[in-house]
Protein backbone atom coordinates (compact mmCIF):
# COMPACT_ATOMS: atom_id res chain seq x y z
CA UNK A 1 0.00 0.00 0.00
CA UNK A 2 2.90 2.54 0.69
CA UNK A 3 3.67 2.28 -3.18
CA UNK A 4 0.02 2.62 -4.32
CA UNK A 5 0.22 6.20 -4.85
CA UNK A 6 3.47 6.22 -6.64
CA UNK A 7 2.52 2.97 -9.52
CA UNK A 8 -0.99 5.20 -9.17
CA UNK A 9 1.01 8.34 -10.24
CA UNK A 10 2.85 6.64 -13.09
CA UNK A 11 -0.39 5.60 -14.65
CA UNK A 12 -1.52 8.59 -14.86
CA UNK A 13 1.65 10.05 -16.36
CA UNK A 14 1.50 7.09 -19.18
CA UNK A 15 -2.17 7.96 -20.13
CA UNK A 16 -0.86 11.52 -20.21
CA UNK A 17 1.75 10.66 -22.31
CA UNK A 18 -0.47 8.11 -24.26
CA UNK A 19 -2.86 11.08 -24.96
CA UNK A 20 -0.51 13.50 -25.71
CA UNK A 21 1.07 11.02 -28.47
CA UNK A 22 -2.30 10.48 -30.08
CA UNK A 23 -2.74 13.97 -30.13
CA UNK A 24 0.05 14.76 -32.21
CA UNK A 25 -0.62 11.92 -34.52
CA UNK A 26 -3.65 13.37 -35.21
CA UNK A 27 -2.85 17.02 -36.16
CA UNK A 28 -2.97 17.50 -39.59
CA UNK A 29 0.49 18.44 -41.26
CA UNK A 30 1.18 21.56 -42.48
CA UNK A 31 0.89 21.91 -46.38
CA UNK A 32 4.47 22.75 -47.22
CA UNK A 33 4.46 25.46 -50.18
CA UNK A 34 7.29 26.44 -51.81
CA UNK A 35 7.69 29.24 -54.82
CA UNK A 36 10.40 31.55 -56.10
CA UNK A 37 10.30 34.70 -54.74
CA UNK A 38 9.02 37.04 -57.50
CA UNK A 39 5.60 34.69 -57.63
CA UNK A 40 4.70 35.74 -53.88
CA UNK A 41 5.50 39.54 -54.47
CA UNK A 42 4.05 39.72 -57.56
CA UNK A 43 0.84 37.70 -57.19
CA UNK A 44 0.40 35.60 -53.84
CA UNK A 45 0.80 37.30 -50.74
CA UNK A 46 -1.95 39.74 -51.84
CA UNK A 47 -4.87 36.87 -52.51
CA UNK A 48 -3.42 34.65 -50.07
CA UNK A 49 -5.61 36.28 -47.05
CA UNK A 50 -8.81 35.63 -48.46
CA UNK A 51 -7.41 31.81 -48.33
CA UNK A 52 -6.84 31.87 -44.94
CA UNK A 53 -10.36 33.55 -44.57
CA UNK A 54 -11.65 30.51 -46.29
CA UNK A 55 -9.35 27.95 -45.05
CA UNK A 56 -8.39 28.71 -41.87
CA UNK A 57 -7.76 24.87 -40.83
CA UNK A 58 -5.58 24.41 -43.57
CA UNK A 59 -1.84 25.66 -41.92
CA UNK A 60 0.28 26.51 -45.05
CA UNK A 61 4.27 26.99 -44.40
CA UNK A 62 5.84 28.88 -47.35
CA UNK A 63 8.79 26.97 -47.51
CA UNK A 64 10.70 23.75 -47.57
CA UNK A 65 13.75 24.68 -45.69
CA UNK A 66 14.36 22.77 -43.14
CA UNK A 67 18.19 23.72 -41.64
CA UNK A 68 21.29 24.66 -43.33
CA UNK A 69 21.57 21.10 -44.35
CA UNK A 70 18.37 19.98 -44.90
CA UNK A 71 15.11 19.91 -46.95
CA UNK A 72 11.95 18.46 -47.34
CA UNK A 73 10.12 17.92 -50.49
CA UNK A 74 7.66 20.49 -50.73
CA UNK A 75 3.79 19.39 -51.24
CA UNK A 76 3.05 22.03 -53.48
CA UNK A 77 6.15 24.14 -55.77
CA UNK A 78 5.77 26.80 -58.31
CA UNK A 79 8.46 26.60 -60.82
CA UNK A 80 9.71 28.29 -63.52
CA UNK A 81 10.54 25.95 -66.87
CA UNK A 82 9.22 24.33 -69.11
CA UNK A 83 6.91 21.87 -67.44
CA UNK A 84 8.66 18.86 -67.22
CA UNK A 85 10.66 17.64 -64.29
CA UNK A 86 11.08 13.67 -63.59
CA UNK A 87 8.55 12.87 -60.59
CA UNK A 88 6.10 15.44 -61.07
CA UNK A 89 2.99 16.34 -62.11
CA UNK A 90 2.64 20.00 -63.53
CA UNK A 91 -0.09 22.12 -64.23
CA UNK A 92 0.84 25.70 -66.09
CA UNK A 93 0.14 28.95 -63.99
CA UNK A 94 1.12 31.76 -66.35
CA UNK A 95 4.30 33.93 -67.37
CA UNK A 96 4.79 32.66 -71.10
CA UNK A 97 4.22 36.09 -72.51
CA UNK A 98 7.19 37.98 -72.51
CA UNK A 99 7.25 41.97 -72.56
CA UNK A 100 10.44 44.34 -73.80
CA UNK A 101 10.64 47.40 -71.46
CA UNK A 102 12.26 50.17 -70.12
CA UNK A 103 11.68 53.05 -68.26
CA UNK A 104 10.44 55.97 -70.88
CA UNK A 105 13.31 58.23 -70.21
CA UNK A 106 15.59 55.71 -71.35
CA UNK A 107 13.58 55.08 -74.52
CA UNK A 108 13.23 58.82 -75.07
CA UNK A 109 17.04 59.09 -75.38
CA UNK A 110 17.34 56.29 -77.89
CA UNK A 111 14.82 57.88 -80.07
CA UNK A 112 11.62 56.93 -78.62
CA UNK A 113 11.36 54.02 -80.93
CA UNK A 114 13.04 50.90 -81.70
CA UNK A 115 12.69 47.64 -83.69
CA UNK A 116 14.20 44.64 -83.18
CA UNK A 117 17.58 45.43 -85.58
CA UNK A 118 18.34 48.34 -82.68
CA UNK A 119 18.64 45.74 -79.88
CA UNK A 120 22.05 44.80 -79.88
CA UNK A 121 23.13 48.36 -79.55
CA UNK A 122 21.41 48.48 -76.06
CA UNK A 123 21.97 47.45 -72.19
CA UNK A 124 19.85 44.46 -71.53
CA UNK A 125 19.17 43.90 -67.74
CA UNK A 126 19.21 40.11 -67.40
CA UNK A 127 18.33 37.25 -64.84
CA UNK A 128 21.12 35.22 -63.53
CA UNK A 129 19.21 31.73 -64.49
CA UNK A 130 16.76 32.77 -67.05
CA UNK A 131 19.46 33.36 -70.10
CA UNK A 132 17.16 31.78 -72.42
CA UNK A 133 14.76 34.69 -72.72
CA UNK A 134 17.57 36.34 -74.80
CA UNK A 135 17.73 33.47 -76.94
CA UNK A 136 14.04 33.07 -77.14
CA UNK A 137 13.16 37.04 -77.96
CA UNK A 138 16.27 36.59 -80.81
CA UNK A 139 14.92 33.64 -82.66
CA UNK A 140 11.28 35.43 -82.26
CA UNK A 141 12.29 38.11 -84.49
CA UNK A 142 14.59 36.53 -86.91
CA UNK A 143 17.93 37.75 -85.07
CA UNK A 144 19.39 34.68 -83.77
CA UNK A 145 22.88 35.13 -82.81
CA UNK A 146 22.62 39.20 -82.08
CA UNK A 147 24.13 40.02 -79.09
CA UNK A 148 23.23 43.09 -77.01
CA UNK A 149 26.16 45.91 -76.56
CA UNK A 150 26.44 45.24 -72.67
CA UNK A 151 24.59 43.29 -70.11
CA UNK A 152 23.88 43.51 -66.21
CA UNK A 153 23.24 40.47 -65.03
CA UNK A 154 20.88 40.35 -61.04
CA UNK A 155 19.45 37.54 -59.33
CA UNK A 156 16.25 38.22 -58.56
CA UNK A 157 13.67 39.32 -60.91
CA UNK A 158 12.15 42.18 -58.66
CA UNK A 159 15.78 43.83 -58.42
CA UNK A 160 14.99 43.66 -62.65
CA UNK A 161 11.97 44.91 -62.50
CA UNK A 162 13.47 47.84 -60.11
CA UNK A 163 16.40 48.44 -62.56
CA UNK A 164 14.49 48.93 -65.48
CA UNK A 165 12.44 51.54 -63.79
CA UNK A 166 15.09 53.17 -62.52
CA UNK A 167 16.18 53.17 -66.65
CA UNK A 168 19.36 51.09 -65.76
CA UNK A 169 18.72 49.31 -68.96
CA UNK A 170 16.07 47.32 -70.76
CA UNK A 171 14.55 43.92 -69.65
CA UNK A 172 12.78 41.12 -70.86
CA UNK A 173 10.10 39.98 -68.51
CA UNK A 174 6.83 38.36 -68.04
CA UNK A 175 3.74 40.87 -68.84
CA UNK A 176 1.78 39.11 -65.91
CA UNK A 177 4.40 40.70 -63.22
CA UNK A 178 4.80 44.21 -65.10
CA UNK A 179 0.76 45.78 -65.22
CA UNK A 180 1.21 47.74 -62.54
CA UNK A 181 4.32 49.25 -64.12
CA UNK A 182 3.16 49.59 -67.51
CA UNK A 183 -0.31 50.76 -65.74
CA UNK A 184 1.20 53.44 -63.77
CA UNK A 185 4.01 54.24 -66.55
CA UNK A 186 7.28 53.67 -64.87
CA UNK A 187 7.94 50.93 -67.31
CA UNK A 188 7.14 51.34 -71.49
CA UNK A 189 6.89 48.20 -73.59
CA UNK A 190 7.92 48.00 -77.39
CA UNK A 191 5.14 45.79 -78.18
CA UNK A 192 6.44 44.85 -81.17
CA UNK A 193 9.15 43.63 -79.41
CA UNK A 194 6.47 41.19 -77.60
CA UNK A 195 7.48 37.10 -78.05
CA UNK A 196 5.74 33.93 -76.36
CA UNK A 197 8.40 31.98 -74.16
CA UNK A 198 8.71 28.45 -74.37
CA UNK A 199 8.46 28.60 -70.18
CA UNK A 200 6.82 29.65 -67.62
CA UNK A 201 5.24 29.41 -64.17
CA UNK A 202 4.23 25.97 -63.30
CA UNK A 203 2.55 24.62 -60.01
CA UNK A 204 4.32 20.74 -59.22
CA UNK A 205 3.36 17.96 -56.90
CA UNK A 206 5.25 14.82 -56.40
CA UNK A 207 3.87 11.98 -58.14
CA UNK A 208 3.08 9.18 -55.61
CA UNK A 209 2.41 11.00 -53.05
CA UNK A 210 -0.21 10.34 -50.45
CA UNK A 211 -3.92 12.00 -51.15
CA UNK A 212 -4.26 15.04 -48.35
CA UNK A 213 -7.37 16.79 -48.93
CA UNK A 214 -5.69 19.80 -48.08
CA UNK A 215 -3.07 19.56 -50.66
CA UNK A 216 -5.45 19.08 -53.07
CA UNK A 217 -7.73 22.71 -51.79
CA UNK A 218 -4.82 24.40 -51.96
CA UNK A 219 -4.02 23.10 -55.40
CA UNK A 220 -7.57 23.82 -56.97
CA UNK A 221 -7.34 27.43 -55.26
CA UNK A 222 -3.81 28.36 -56.53
CA UNK A 223 -4.98 27.02 -60.11
CA UNK A 224 -8.22 28.98 -60.14
CA UNK A 225 -6.43 32.09 -58.98
CA UNK A 226 -4.05 31.69 -61.66
CA UNK A 227 -6.54 31.66 -64.20
CA UNK A 228 -7.87 34.66 -63.83
CA UNK A 229 -4.49 36.57 -62.79
CA UNK A 230 -3.39 35.17 -66.40
CA UNK A 231 -6.27 36.23 -67.88
CA UNK A 232 -5.50 40.09 -66.69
Amino acid sequence: MIFRPYAEAALEQIARGRRRLAERQGARRPVRLHMLAIVGERWLMARFPDFSAAHWDIDVQFTHFVSEHETEEPDLDIRHGDGVWAGHRSVYLFGREMAFVCAPALLDRHGGALGAGDVQRLTMLQHFQMPAYWAEFTEAHGLRGAVPAHTIRYGYMSVIVKAAVAGLGFALLPRCFIRDELGDGSLAELEALRFISGTGYWLTQPEGGPDRREVDVLSSWLRQQASVFAAG
